[in-house]
């Protein structure tokens, strides 16, 4: 019998396998087996259980199998599948990302003496050899990581090899298991005191000479009244019990202890509440969903921020559960589940289950698998669109503009919101695509009628949409109303709101205090030694550090090209708007949220805690505070710099600018109060700016749209961005040139570059750029993209390129 197995390496396929006899009637689509390749042992998913041997490699026999039960679908197989082809990758790289760590083991190298060993002992002659040698005859095994515990080094395998040429060691391969079920011991009164209770004066006679014991017996009388197993961890809560106490009533026959699995998923509520009814804009806009969803069409939520999309959703989840179907919810961050999981779980209850890649590996595989069982709602980021879903029935795709969507490293650099609907199109699924400000290529779906739009163009409730004020930088400026990076209309507004008790949101997407640091002599600026980037001075920390590469550095006293002790912090970040805020308005009570101090989910939740308890006055923050939070005693925000964003190298510059500055604006008001938003800019009469002031999002989509076909970009066009990187320049810019030709032989003016991107060297890495344009037509797309893996292939055969790294980003 052979078998295909996958494994999640970046290899091109799968490998035939044989199977055992005493092993074949357990072989089925889904589960995983443990198989030898290149001298290491790993475990892959079972994807064909009737494959043919292949010629040149004589395959080779399973070792064990790991699972009773299928961990993958068919369904997930056929997605990873598509995934592979449509963003030209592995289908091993897909199933790495697809796949919770706890599921994907691989093998760990163990070191044991051989007989010689002891014998030759004392002959050797070298310190470190003699201390593995020494280590091995108190102990069977020894793994690497052990190994270089023991020799304080990093650098152990060639005292590996010298030992292994002397004969004196021997080396085998062992799969680490990853993942163990939770267990927890129970107790429970034995048989004669469990139905009795008569006989319960006999347990008691039994424990008068331990006080100890006659409380733990107490204490188990009065749990037992709820639950035949008790756990022990409650008892000794209820009881001056311990283990030596149990132990002695397992002695006396009284009780008995059983260990069981429990689950490690913590409900994220068990009460539900009742819904508030719909208002009438709600109750149309669900009809009008429900009515697309019958003409077997997916849909786009266009609804203003504050409209109460998350309302509409809450009924739709609810009638695909009652109709036993699964519904997955897809945030574009990690942080923003906290809001939304309170929510759902109000309603909900034990039904909803969070999954992302921050969860601890084994609580991940738990949810992974309960995908197959009990939970019918699902929350999480993109991610999640790879669980094994029982039977799928909706998604809801809510900020689904966000480009937090797209995967960029590593491969697969897939579309989560796309990738969404062809998923819901295996499952006979419908999604829902919510947002303020769609994407271009949403949107353009709704105009040629590819998805129902249902446009929600109030404020639910009194909420009305903010009065939207812009400051011009130039006016200020030259006359003197500038105090730091505020001008003086912001601030008399902030002291208005604060006097009034409303809180403040100022937004600055740059984290850090300054991105430059510059001598004011010689004119040297503090540089990335890997990166061709400016250092971000961090106040608090009296730090430089990379955004790009992670590198830190002390912040020097003086200029190490001229010796100056005059160097100047140019440029501002949210911790220096925060130091400078607190010159002018010393009562607030301010605070960040970026990623230096929301790093994990408990900092974000923590600082969202106090906001949401007007324990924070001013809230200063990245993109981070733009983003689904609804918070209702927000009366200002302010938007500190408009101009970088909308000035960004990028075709999508401006959709991200309108899409920031109508979400950050959108936090304003949002009940009652009728909020205000300035904003702060060089450029007043921008486009983007007049469009956000007026909030004209038919004029900024037209206009929009109309640059995007005159300059052939997506939506109507689509992109290949090839990313070429190697640590020397010369090489990059060779490879890089050489595929260009042979791409444009093919495909002529479709191919553009070789360019040099604005930040050229990125981790030491010198950086290409090569972009193909090409028709919206699903051959030409296949054509090309066939044509550029075998040109990455063929590259990758010749000569000297193995260190040349070649990405491939399909509609970046």
């Amino acid at each position: 019998m052979l078998i295909k197995v996958l494994l999640p390496l970046a290899i091109p396929r799968s490998y035939s396998y044989k199977v055992p006899e005493a092993l074949q009637s357990q072989i089925r689509f889904g589960i995983r087996v443990e198989i030898p390749l290149r001298g290491k042992l790993y475990s892959g998913i079972v994807v064909n259980t009737s494959a043919e041997e292949e010629d040149l490699v004589k395959p080779k026999a399973i070792v064990s199998i790991i699972d009773h039960e299928a961990v993958v679908t068919s369904t997930q197989l056929k997605l990873w599948q598509w995934i592979a082809d449509y963003y030209c990758c592995t289908l091993g790289q897909v199933m790495n990302i697809a796949i919770p760590s706890g599921l994907k083991l691989h093998s760990e190298t163990r070191i044991s003496a051989s007989d010689a060993l002891d014998s030759h002992l004392e002959n050797i002659k070298d310190d470190d050899e003699f201390m593995i040698a020494e280590a091995l005859t108190n102990n069977a095994e020894i793994s690497i990581d052990e190994l270089r515990k023991i020799l304080g080094k990093n650098t152990v395998y060639p005292k590996i090899k010298s030992l292994l040429d002397q004969r004196l060691i021997t080396i085998s391969e062992h799969l680490i298991q990853k993942y163990k079920p939770k267990t927890q011991d129970f107790v429970r009164f034995t048989e004669p005191y469990r139905s009795k209770e008569v006989n319960i004066n006999n347990a008691f006679e039994l424990t008068t000479k331990s006080e100890k014991q006659t409380q733990t017996l107490l204490a188990m009388l009065s749990l037992s009244q709820k639950m035949e197993w008790i756990d022990k961890s409650d008892l000794y809560k209820k009881s001056p019990s311990d283990s030596t106490v149990i132990n002695a009533l397992i002695k006396k026959g009284i009780i008995e202890k059983e260990t069981f699995e429990i689950s490690r998923i913590k409900p994220e509520g068990d009460e539900t509440n009742v819904l508030p009814p719909m208002s009438e804009a709600q109750q149309g806009a669900y009809e009008e969903i429900k009515q697309h969803f019958s003409e077997d069409k997916n849909v786009l939520l266009f609804g203003v921020t504050g409209s109460g999309k998350t309302r509409i959703y809450t009924e739709i989840i609810q009638e695909t559960i009652n109709n036993g179907k699964q519904v997955l919810f897809l945030l574009p961050e990690i942080a923003l589940t906290t809001q939304l999981v309170q929510r759902l779980s109000k309603t909900f209850g034990a039904e909803v289950g969070v999954y992302h890649s921050r969860l601890n590996p084994q609580t991940r595989v738990e949810l992974y698998k309960s995908a197959l069982g009990e939970k019918s709602i699902f929350i999480g980021a993109r991610s999640s669109l790879f669980l094994p879903f029982r039977d799928l029935g909706l998604i809801v795709v809510d900020e689904e503009h966000d480009p937090s969507y797209k995967q960029t490293d590593p491969a697969p650099r897939y579309q989560g919101r796309d990738t969404a609907l062809y998923l819901a199109r295996l499952c006979g699924a419908k999604v829902i695509l919510g947002s303020a400000t769609p994407s271009m290529e949403t949107y353009l779906n709704g105009i040629e009628d590819k998805l129902g739009v249902v446009n929600l163009i109030h404020r639910y409730g009194d909420a009305v949409l903010p009065d939207i004020e812009i400051v011009d930088l130039r006016d200020m400026y030259a006359k003197n109303k500038m105090r730091a990076m505020f001008s003086l209309p912001l601030l008399k507004q902030m002291k208005a709101s604060l006097e009034l008790g409303e809180q403040i949101l100022l937004f600055q997407n740059r984290r850090g205090y300054s991105p430059t640091l510059q001598c004011t002599v010689c004119e040297w600026n503090a540089e990335c030694p890997n990166c061709d980037v400016s250092l971000t001075t961090h106040q608090y920390y009296e730090e430089l550090r990379c955004h790009y590469c992670g590198y830190k550095n002390i912040m020097p006293k003086e200029c190490p090209a001229c010796g100056n002790q005059k160097l100047v912090k140019l440029g501002f970040g949210t911790e220096k708007i925060e130091d400078e805020l607190r010159k002018y308005l010393k009562e607030a009570k301010i605070a960040r949220l970026d990623y230096d101090t929301a790093k994990t989910r408990s900092q974000f939740e923590n600082i969202i805690y106090d906001f949401e308890h007007h324990n924070i006055d001013i809230l200063i923050g990245t993109q981070m505070i733009t983003k689904g939070l609804d918070f209702d005693n927000i009366g200002l925000v302010g938007v500190l710099l408009a101009d970088k964003i909308m000035n960004f190298p990028d075709f999508r510059a401006n959709e991200r600018a309108f899409q920031l500055f109508t979400q950050v604006a959108g936090r304003a008001g949002r009940r009652k109060k009728k909020g205000k938003v300035m904003i702060q800019t060089f450029n007043p009469t921008h486009d983007v700016i007049q469009e956000t002031l007026h909030l004209d999002y038919k004029k900024y989509y037209t206009r929009e749209l109309d640059e995007r076909k005159q300059f052939l970009y997506p939506p109507y066009y689509r992109q290949i961005l090839i990313t070429i990187k190697h640590k020397s320049m010369e090489k990059a810019t060779a490879v890089s040139t050489y595929m260009v030709e042979r791409l444009k032989a093919s495909l002529g003016p479709r191919v553009i570059g070789p360019a040099t991107p604005s930040i050229a060297r990125i981790r030491n890495m010198y950086i290409q750029h090569i972009t193909i344009k090409m028709e919206k037509d699903w051959k030409i797309v296949g054509q090309v993209k066939d044509l550029v893996k075998a040109e990455i292939v063929s590259i990758r055969n010749q000569k000297n390129m193995s260190t040349v790294r070649i990405n491939v980003n399909v509609d970046p």
